[in-house]
This record gives C-alpha cells, structure tokens and sequence, in this order.
C-alpha cells in the first residue's frame, strides 16, 4: 500500500530552512556571549543562521553602542538581543505572532535585561504607520521578515523601508536580510547600500542615515 507522504508546513520566514529545535541558538559577541536563546524550531521563526549574524555584527562593528535596536518580524529577537549584548541602550522587538513574542520574552528574562527592552505583538507593516518619530538617539534597525514577503507583499516591504528610513534619526543604521527575488536598487540612494551575499541569504547594510551633506556644515 502506497502511503502519502504529510504535507510539509510552509516556512514563514522564508525559504532558508529553519534551525531544528535541538539547535542552539546563542547569542555570538558582547557580554552575553555564548548565552543560550531559547527556540522551539516553529517554521514561523527563522533565525538568522549564525555565521550571517557574527558576519553582519562584524561588518556594523562598534556602531551599535548607544543605539536604539529595533528588531522587526524579530522572531528569537537574536539580532536585537545581539546589538544589546554589544552595547546598544535599549531595544524594541516587533512580533506579531504572540507564542514567539512570549518566546523573546523568555529570553530578555533569562539575560536579565528588562529595564530598556520594549515588545510590540503587532503587525510591523501596521506598526510601522503609526511608529512616532523618535530622534533622541540613533536606530539600529534589524529588518528581516519572511523572504516570501518580498514576493507576497512586495510593495508593503517596499513602503515599510522607505517609510523608516525617512523617519530615521541621522547616523541610523539599517540592516536588511532579504533573498535574491528582492532588488535593494529599488531603495532610496541605491548606490549607498552595501550588499554583501551569504547564500540564500542577501544582506544590505545602509549607514548613516540622514546625516546632512557635508556642504550644509
């Protein structure tokens, strides 16, 4: 007798596999580091794979000191839980799927870094519309959502950049992790995005947001 095979689950992160839940997840440099996350292996999270994070920590350096981390489709919330590790001040995590904002719960409680942490179960694109400009302190911004996404929801991932690289502070960072369907020559000022390749993943990084031109000061 022939058996059907089961329907596999969709990833809804992306076409990158997920880590298997006995993976660990660990937190990479800064003064967290080698400490564990937690992760359940749900197909809705895909972590970022760790030798993408420690190559994009490596590329953004000490820019995070001092930075205020905001970790979108955050998942784990191990990219913001890195820039704090590193030494950003304080971190804002949007996840709209509510057991994987209890899960970045969990692990704020087990560093112990509550007090500069802020979690927001919602959805990022309609977050993002009523986000209040906030200029006191430069962002970080972690932007890696599902990579079906920059298919699905193409124009929305489109606006929701535009939208926060506008509203940034000057000398924000961005950091976006996309696959091979997304053209980040499709932003503002293209030419100042550097984009580097760690296959399936495309990572863009885009410093100094805003900054005025040299010749206004």
């Amino acid at each position: 007798m022939n058996r059907r095979a089961k329907p596999t689950k969709p990833h809804a992160r992306g076409a990158e596999a997920s880590l298997p839940a006995a993976t660990p997840l660990r937190i990479i440099g800064g003064i967290y580091s080698r400490r564990r996350l937690e992760y359940n292996g749900d197909p809705r999270t895909r972590p970022m794979k760790d030798r993408v994070r420690e190559a994009v920590f490596n590329l953004v350096g000490p820019s995070v000191l001092g930075k205020h981390a905001i970790d979108l489709f955050a998942g784990t919330g191990a990219l913001g839980l890195e820039a704090l590790s590193r030494g950003a001040a304080r971190a804002t995590f949007v996840e709209q799927h509510f057991p994987t904002a209890q899960i970045i719960r969990e692990n704020i409680a087990s560093l112990g870094i509550e007090t500069g942490t802020e979690i927001c179960p919602a959805n990022v694109f309609v977050w993002s519309r009523r986000l209040v400009e906030a200029r006191d302190i430069p962002w970080v911004v972690f932007c890696s959502p599902p990579y079906d996404f920059y298919v699905s929801r193409a124009a929305e991932v489109l606006a929701l950049l535009e939208r926060l690289l506008a509203a940034a502070p000057a000398g924000s960072i961005f950091v976006v992790e996309a696959d091979k369907r997304f053209d980040f020559a499709t932003l503002p000022e293209p030419q100042a995005w550097d984009i580097r390749e760690y296959l399936p993943a495309r990572i863009g990084i885009r410093r100094s947001i805003n900054e005025p031109d040299e010749r206004d000061r």
